[in-house]
């Protein structure tokens, strides 16, 4: 059998236990590569992820509610043999029958503007969706990684920013439910480590931009190339001077994929980003000079408890795993746009 489960009329079948048990059935224990459960596999990271870890022979179990997710794009990978798709929000009970050897947590969104549309199920989906993947790693043996954030050290007064460093972060501000969320992630996956002896490794992710970015996350580099290619002035918030750090696509994944393979003793929050610090109106300028346009800016006020410096120390990635970015944000940022080109051009 494909694994690529479909209801009658053509569509992803509801999560359930028939579904999970012959998803599984027959995969693992005959073959050496492992079984992955991809949570938020359908999401921007979460595909990228899930494309590498089938080109290296893995079979893939994705699971997302498609929130925020790509179900087309998710579907389309189902003619690989070895994808499987179940459509689950991982706050509810998960599905039995599941036996995966690896599980990463990708599930939430990661852009203010998604997640704080529905901020309790943004808490949830942190901590309950946590707490379930982490039974399932419990019970099945598997390895687990924590997709965590440099949001957990909300508006630093330290910088860079270093994994010893606790964070400034607001728990009632409008940005909590992420950010809180993924700092109680952090302790279930910490206290599971110790108390249960589950092997968790935990990702500090910095921003990430690359080609499959959705034009309407909210995140910086789409919204700029978005607006550009529209005609229209960039949004600036503040006056641009704060300042981010981001990673190109492929260089995340590999990182992600490094710690998630690195020995046991690799049990602490790991920071993956790049240490290429940009401003936030350098960014919009860059992108004015690849759309070939005068620059246009529309400046609004900073939102609440928006940070002012992100950049992280990746001292301990490069030490632990051998890992550092590779890919120029110049670079990245060409093919970043040249992808939002064949977008629009197919649209």
């Amino acid at each position: 059998m494909s694994g690529n489960e479909q209801d009658s009329a053509g569509g992803l079948q509801p999560s359930g236990q028939r579904q999970a048990a012959s998803i599984v059935s027959g995969a693992a224990g005959r073959h050496p590569s492992e079984v992955i459960l991809v949570a938020g596999g359908a999401g921007f990271l979460g595909l990228h992820l899930c494309r590498r870890l089938l080109s290296q022979g893995h079979r893939i179990i994705c699971l997302d509610n498609f929130l925020t997710g790509s179900c087309e794009a998710a579907m389309r990978l189902q003619e690989e043999p070895k994808f499987s798709l179940i459509r689950h929000d991982i706050i509810e009970p998960l599905p039995s029958g599941l036996r995966p050897t690896q599980i990463y947590n990708l599930a939430c969104a990661a852009s203010p503007p998604r997640y704080q549309i529905d901020p309790v199920h943004t808490l949830r989906t942190c901590v309950q969706g946590a707490f379930n993947l982490l039974e399932l790693a419990r019970s099945s043996g598997a390895r687990i990684l924590q997709a965590s954030t440099s949001e957990i050290y909300g508006d630093p007064q330290e910088h860079p920013q270093r994994e010893d460093y606790h964070g400034n972060v607001n728990p009632v501000g409008i940005r909590s439910c992420y950010d809180e969320g993924k700092r109680c992630a952090e302790t279930l996956f910490s206290d599971y480590a110790r108390r249960h002896g589950v092997k968790v490794r935990i990702a500090r992710i910095f921003n990430t931009y690359g080609p499959g970015m959705a034009p309407d996350d909210g995140r910086v580099v789409s919204t700029f190339i978005s607006q550009a290619l529209a005609g229209e002035a960039l949004t600036v918030y503040g006056d641009g001077s704060q300042t981010r750090s981001l990673c190109y696509v492929d260089d995340m994944i590999e990182g992600l994929i490094r710690l998630m393979n690195s020995p046991d003793s690799v049990q602490r929050p790991v920071n993956l980003g790049n240490t290429e610090e940009v401003s936030i109106l350098e960014i919009a300028q860059r992108v004015c000079r690849l759309a070939r346009q005068e620059p246009r800016f529309d400046f609004r006020p900073l939102p609440a408890d928006d940070p002012a410096l992100r950049r992280p120390d990746i001292g301990l990635a490069w030490r632990c795993l051998g890992w550092k970015p590779t890919v120029a944000f110049d670079d990245g940022l060409k093919e970043t746009y040249a992808y939002f080109q064949r977008e629009q051009a197919r649209a």
